[in-house]
């Protein structure tokens, strides 16, 4: 460890002999210096000395910049935010990717931008969500901005999943929706299906049965669905819904179709619960064959103190 701490003190001090200027050298060599810093930050890794690598990189970032390198600016920059997640300052490696990711885009390579945004959204994720779902936006935009939307659904689909885990239920019905418009111009329709029951569980969790059935009703014009086992399922739910029925509910959530879901979207499935207490609205002809007293429409005239009328 004393022999790689060793060997990044000079490497730094190779740098700044770059960076040196004098009578006969005008202008630093920051094409030099960065690349001293750059194996000063490896073997001050290596060593596990992750601060002191940490700083090496930001000088390598620093060195690339003033030499107009952005995109190598931008690559010390997400190795310094990788230095701090190992060092569990999660919040400030995330900002240093960042920061990388709009050095990308300043380079001409975006997709990379998306990609480091996608890292530093993994990293925060299980810390502060909000801020997660942020980023993983910010990624879908890059790739949606680049026309490549199978990447840019599938960050979308992160998004979705976490805004619901967080219970912002309105953006997530918005962003399935989207994510879903991404899945049809792609043509990958059975996915448009799996998207179609998420966007249901979540609308009923809103309380908003029109909004889920108008799903449905439009999923009937993707090819495949009408028939499908998704749009029976659904079909079936929406039915036992409408009828308080807590059963027939609890029977298609508890279904291989829905509990095989992704995870925030299973739970959805397993906690949903029909308004009014899920007692099954049944016909008087149903009453009678069970045996049950019907209630007479009628009022019974002893009962009414206006049955002989007003006088």
């Amino acid at each position: 460890m004393a022999q790689k701490i060793n060997e990044a003190l000079e490497h730094i001090a190779a740098a700044e002999k770059c960076l040196k200027t004098g009578f006969l050298k005008w202008k630093p060599d920051y094409d030099s210096a960065a690349s001293e810093y750059a194996k000063a930050a490896v073997a001050f890794k290596n060593a596990k000395q992750y601060d002191q690598a940490k700083d090496a990189y930001l000088r390598e970032a620093e060195s690339h910049q003033n030499n107009r390198a952005f995109f190598h600016a931008a690559k010390a920059y997400e190795q310094a935010g990788m230095m701090l997640k190992e060092m569990q300052k999660l919040p400030e490696a995330v900002q240093f990717i960042e920061k990388a990711s709009m050095m990308f885009v300043e380079s001409g390579t975006p997709d990379t931008a998306a990609m480091s945004l996608d890292r530093a959204g993994k990293l925060i994720e299980n810390i502060n969500l909000e801020k997660a779902v942020d980023l993983y936006q910010q990624a879908a935009s890059v790739f949606e901005n680049e026309e490549r939307l199978r990447q840019s659904a599938e960050l979308l689909g992160k998004v979705s999943r976490l805004l619901v885990r967080d219970r912002r239920l309105d953006e997530a019905a918005a962003s399935l929706q989207k994510e879903k418009n991404m899945y049809k111009e792609i043509e990958n329709y059975p996915t448009c299906f799996k998207k179609t029951i998420a966007q249901v569980l979540v609308h009923l969790h809103r309380n908003d049965y029109v909004a889920a059935d108008k799903c449905v009703r439009e999923s009937y014009s993707l090819p495949g669905f009408n028939g499908s086992e998704d749009c029976s399922a659904l079909e079936q739910l929406l039915e036992g819904f409408d009828q308080q029925d807590q059963d027939q509910v609890s029977a298609i959530c508890n279904s291989p179709l829905f509990k095989y879901m992704d995870n925030d979207y299973a739970k959805l499935s397993l906690s949903l619960r029909v308004p009014g207490g899920g007692t099954k609205k049944k016909s008087p002809e149903s009453q009678q064959e069970a045996g049950e007293p019907v209630q007479s429409a009628t009022v019974n005239e002893e009962d009414d103190e206006y049955s002989s009328g007003l006088c």
